[in-house]
């Protein structure tokens, strides 16, 4: 979608919205956990960089990634003119706020936000604009509660911008975030959107901030409810070989990952949604009827949870 808006300012507006996103979403995090995060300026040799903040290690947390990049260059990557051919070539900047967190305590779920805003100019000297964006989550043992709490969460943000967004959200997902290998879902979903410019800038501007805010509204309640119980050797194990999953949809199928590796993003940054400790094991299989068989034979189903 075209706009008559200055180039210029769209980009500071959302750059400011996003860096504010950022240090607050770091403030929460780290009242929960006591430590304190990493703040790592980089620079992108083809034009820009960004501010990654990192904190590993934590009582709560043991990797948690909340990264802010701004890049640009004279021709968009590949992946991100899948369905924009007529962008390929174009000059374009884009920014994002994207966060990967993996607690400490099996019974708590590890989680994924990410807001983007793409600019470029087409072959006619044109603006054109488009966000991305989502949060979902990804327990390793499932409570229901907790995945209705997320999905009702996930629908109050998006309701002021009508009650038809959520179900195609919720949708598309499901279908993003599925590991086809495996023929199962990465989590338990929550919403997600590409290639967004349907309303006004305004007005979609206002609803990407209203993700942010209701982004620790959504995650925030499960961290306190979930992270004093008690575990031991058997959920560890089972976490980690659950973080195996989450690493072959990032580095197999994740849109994020092939953009910031095909724009020359810096790869320390792009890959600390990575899970620090991580469990391959051939071809195992839960016990039958155990809390770990439910959680792939109840919660990663692609169900409605309202």
């Amino acid at each position: 979608m075209n706009t008559g808006e200055s180039y210029p300012a769209l980009l500071t507006q959302v750059k400011t919205c996003f860096t504010q996103l950022q240090n607050r979403i770091i403030s929460h995090l780290e009242e929960i956990d006591g430590a304190s995060f990493k703040h790592d300026a980089w620079h992108r040799p083809q034009g820009g960089g960004g501010i990654s903040c990192i904190l590993e290690n934590g009582s709560v947390f043991e990797r948690a990634g909340v990264n802010f990049s701004h890049v640009f260059g004279e021709q968009l990557p590949p992946s991100s003119t899948v369905k924009r051919p007529d962008l390929a070539g174009c000059p374009f900047d884009a920014t994002g706020l994207s966060l990967v967190i993996h607690p400490r305590n099996p019974y708590v779920p590890t989680v994924h936000f990410n807001s983007r805003f793409f600019l470029a100019k087409n072959n006619k000297n044109k603006v054109v604009w488009w966000f991305g964006g989502g949060m979902d989550l990804t327990p390793y043992y499932g409570f229901e509660e907790d995945c209705i709490h997320f999905h009702n969460t996930c629908k109050d943000a998006l309701f002021p911008f009508g009650e038809e967004l959520y179900i195609p959200f919720k949708n598309w997902c499901d279908a993003y975030f599925f590991i086809k290998h495996r023929n199962e879902p990465r989590g338990i979903g929550g919403i997600f959107f590409d290639d967004f410019n349907q309303y006004d800038f305004e007005t979609t501007f206002s609803l990407i901030q209203r993700l942010g805010k209701h982004f620790l509204f959504a995650y925030l309640p499960i961290v306190h409810k979930r992270m004093g119980l008690p575990y031991g050797d058997r959920e560890r194990a089972f976490q980690k070989i659950r973080r195996g999953r989450y690493i072959e949809f990032n580095l197999v199928y994740d849109r994020g990952t092939l953009f910031g590796l095909e724009s020359g993003g810096r790869v320390e940054s792009i890959l600390v949604s990575m899970p620090p400790e991580v469990s391959f094991q051939y071809d195992w299989r839960p016990e039958p009827e155990s809390a770990e068989e439910k959680l792939t034979t109840y919660f990663l189903t692609g169900r409605n949870w309202i």
